[in-house]
């Protein structure tokens, strides 16, 4: 099983450099980061982990320009969003984004994207919640028709272009894969369309691990990887998640200075290591 890190990176804590150093010095194969573009000060959506809005969600940087500075830091690092805001972004930018990060990186971007659950953020970049999965498996099918044709077009309901010339391509082919973050069955169906892994939250059970993957075999997809996002470090719930299959384990990293954040990653590599 595979070890890496999920974090909020902000001005206010270590750079993505360093971090990306302190990982790779560490064992870890992968840095997960966090996208919020902003916070609306009005905001009506409850916070889905309960209580107040944590400070790390009004500050965090934005995440490809983080990881371009930890790619240019590392030599084998996972690059990847965890997630990305999808229905938010421009879809030709976001393309551009993604293919230029893996070809400078010599292919090592995992694109990890969700619906998101802020509906005055999404309002606020012209998005409507209600429709923002419809729009969103649009522009999932759109990225792959950018990614993979020189002369790229698409015609749906809300992603609509003529032909356009877009390089680079990604290093990776037939391009970078696919994260799927989301547990609702709107997400799982969205995985099993268009997904290359899945993203899955801490809280999902190893049992309902081991269901999704029967249910995706069963529909034709057998060896879909697992990453878990956000993992805590107890033994039982380590070795669930070895017993459900999983690739890949990310811890999730508290957003702290430098000093404290490798005394953090010290003890983090200390438990991998006895999972690996």
């Amino acid at each position: 099983m595979k070890f890496g890190i999920a974090t909020f990176v902000t001005d206010e804590g270590i750079r993505p450099d360093v971090l990306g150093r302190a990982l790779e010095e560490r064992g870890f194969d992968s840095l997960f980061l966090a996208e919020h573009s902003h916070i609306p000060t009005s905001r009506e959506t409850p916070y889905p982990g309960g209580g107040e809005l944590p400070r790390v969600y009004y500050r965090t940087l934005d995440p490809f320009v983080a990881l371009t500075a930890a790619g240019g830091a590392t030599n084998d690092l996972l690059l990847a969003t965890g997630i990305a805001l999808l229905p938010q972004r421009d879809l030709i930018h976001t393309a551009k984004l993604v293919a230029s990060l893996d070809y400078l990186s010599d292919g090592r971007v995992a694109f990890g994207v969700g619906a998101g659950w802020n509906r005055e953020e999404m309002r606020n970049h012209g998005v409507e919640p209600r429709t923002r999965g419809a729009l969103m498996d649009e522009q999932l099918a759109a990225l792959k028709t950018i990614w993979t044709q020189d002369e790229a077009e698409f015609h749906g309901k809300y992603v609509n272009f003529d032909p356009i010339y877009s390089w680079p391509k990604p290093v990776q082919k037939p391009h970078p894969p696919i994260y799927l973050g989301g547990e609702s069955r709107a997400a799982l169906n969205r995985l099993l369309r268009y997904g290359d892994a899945w993203l899955p939250r801490a809280h999902t059970s190893p049992e309902e691990m081991r269901r999704v993957r029967q249910w995706l075999a069963d529909n034709g997809r057998p060896d879909v990887p697992f990453t878990v996002f956000g993992a805590g470090t107890e033994q039982a719930e380590l070795a669930g998640y070895r017993e459900a299959d999983v690739e890949r384990v990310t811890f999730m990293l508290d957003t702290l200075p430098e000093a404290e954040t490798l005394e953090t990653l010290d003890r983090l590599a200390k438990i991998a290591d006895a999972h690996r």
